[in-house]
């Protein structure tokens, strides 16, 4: 019996579990990596880093507490991301995720483009034209799209944005590359939040700020300094919206997940005419058998009737059938013109009997 499609339930993709995917940008040494360490202890079950710059050995905890898969080459990562969201490595449970960093898998795939680029056209300081970046762009974002949004956990990235000073700095490779990462995150995530270190009240401490915002907990300009972990960001946004969704595991749907499979209704198919069968409907209209042999020999170059096929006898049951209407139709004018003639006849041979009268 044939069935429909099964379809997705719409009801069942309300959100159940609250999750937060941030961007943390800042120079070299200011703790962005110790910051997504942190998530390994912000209860919401594994983490999982993937380790474009190779630096998770350095982090306490790395194979114990959470996982550090380093990213040998750029071309693993989308690999790596399958593998852990779809793959075997689905098995390990992953609870949450750490990209370090995002301009390190940028820039590596951004230096191949510009290779084949000077390769291509012979000039060792050829640049990709705009067209060519944003395409480039487009195809690498979906790392962003696969790890932040299909995920369906919190998420950190890590970014590198350029020391003070060097926004000046001419438009070479390296400087075109950074305001293209941070403008491909921004779509992706929920907050953008830059780390630096500031000396504040005489001592230098780690400030994170909220540059970019999607999210009404955190207004732009947002601060939190010292010691700031990943769990500090889940507490607030959870005071600042009230939310019941938990972080851990998301809640029991009320509803299925698959709308209920309904058998599509039978459509009774007749079986095809045969030929006796076209023989008598043709002999009952006042046709010959030799008229059926002239149509097959006219329509299918058929000079034996038994051999047509049940598609041949089809189309001759047509074509007999517009005949027959055709005829049909003609004696109904004709017995309308007569009973017209009759009524006018009867008409006038009254006005007659009348007049002699």
């Amino acid at each position: 019996m044939a069935t429909n499609k099964p379809k997705v339930n719409p009801l069942s993709r309300r959100p159940r579990q609250q999750r937060l995917v941030m961007a943390i940008r800042g120079g070299a040494g200011t703790g962005k990596s110790q910051f997504i360490r942190s998530m390994a202890e912000a209860g919401l079950g594994r983490l999982c880093i993937f380790d474009v710059e190779r630096k998770s050995r350095l982090l306490k905890g790395v194979g114990t507490h959470f996982d550090g898969l380093e990213i040998e080459h750029a071309d693993e990562l989308p690999e790596f991301i399958d593998w852990a969201l779809s793959g075997e490595g689905r098995e390990q449970n992953y609870g949450c995720f750490g990209l370090d960093s995002w301009a390190g898998y940028f820039s590596a795939k951004h230096s191949e483009m510009v290779a084949a680029v000077r390769e291509r056209t012979g000039d060792p300081l050829a640049q990709p034209s705009a067209e060519e970046l944003a395409a480039d762009q487009m195809i690498l974002q979906g790392v962003l799209r696969r790890l932040c949004i299909e995920s369906g956990k919190s998420v950190v990235i890590a970014d590198q944005i350029p020391a003070k000073g060097k926004e000046t700095k001419e438009d070479n490779e390296v400087g075109r590359v950074l305001p293209m990462t941070a403008s491909g995150l921004e779509y992706f995530v929920d907050i953008m939040v830059e780390v630096s270190l500031q000396e504040r009240e005489g001592e230098v401490t780690r400030v994170f700020q909220v540059v970019k915002s999607n999210s009404s907990a955190f207004e732009v300009g947002f601060e939190m300094t010292g010691n700031v972990t990943f769990k500090d960001f889940l507490d607030h946004m959870q005071r600042a919206t009230g939310d019941d969704l938990p972080l851990e595991a998301p809640k029991p749907s009320p509803v299925p997940e698959m709308l209920e499979e309904k058998p599509s209704p039978l459509s009774l198919v007749p079986p095809p005419m045969t030929i006796q069968e076209l023989i008598d409907k043709a002999e009952s209209h006042g046709f010959k058998r030799s008229d059926l042999l002239t149509a097959a020999k006219l329509y299918h170059n058929q000079h034996n009737i038994y051999r047509l096929t049940s598609d041949e006898i089809a189309d001759l049951d047509r074509r007999m059938t517009a005949r027959i209407e055709k005829m049909q139709a003609t004696q109904g004018e004709a017995t309308k013109q007569e009973a017209a003639t009759g009524e006018r006849g009867a008409k006038a041979q009254a006005a007659r009997t009348l007049k002699r009268a």
